[in-house]
């Protein structure tokens, strides 16, 4: 009976955290405000797009785009100014770079 807890609260604590982001047209629909960035080194996280949703992270950068509002852990609304954003991004093509370059935004994605 405890292993079953333990397997059942370890199951439900990562699908807490998990990163699946659908983007909204209007910036009240958002979550968080997010800002692409041109260098890895502006940025607070360093994404990498997931081409499939069991392979989204846990707040580590790991991000799978879903095609419906409802299937999402996030909202998330790009902004055209840096100013406007809660969190600024940069997208790799690697996904051994993703990761919290400013650990102090992470709250944004809990």
């Amino acid at each position: 009976m405890k292993s079953l807890l333990v397997v059942l609260g370890i199951t439900i604590g990562s699908m807490a955290f998990s990163q699946k982001v659908f983007t909204v047209d209007y910036k009240s629909d958002a979550d968080v405000k997010v800002f692409v960035v041109d260098y890895k080194s502006d940025a607070d996280l360093v994404v990498y797009k997931a081409s499939y949703k069991s392979d989204a992270g846990n707040n580590d950068g790991v991000w799978f785009f879903v095609d419906y509002k409802s299937d999402a852990d996030k909202k998330i609304y790009f902004v055209d100014y840096k100013s406007d954003a809660d969190v600024k991004i940069f997208f790799s093509t690697y996904k051994s770079d993703a990761g919290w370059k400013n650990s102090s935004k992470k709250h944004y994605f809990y």
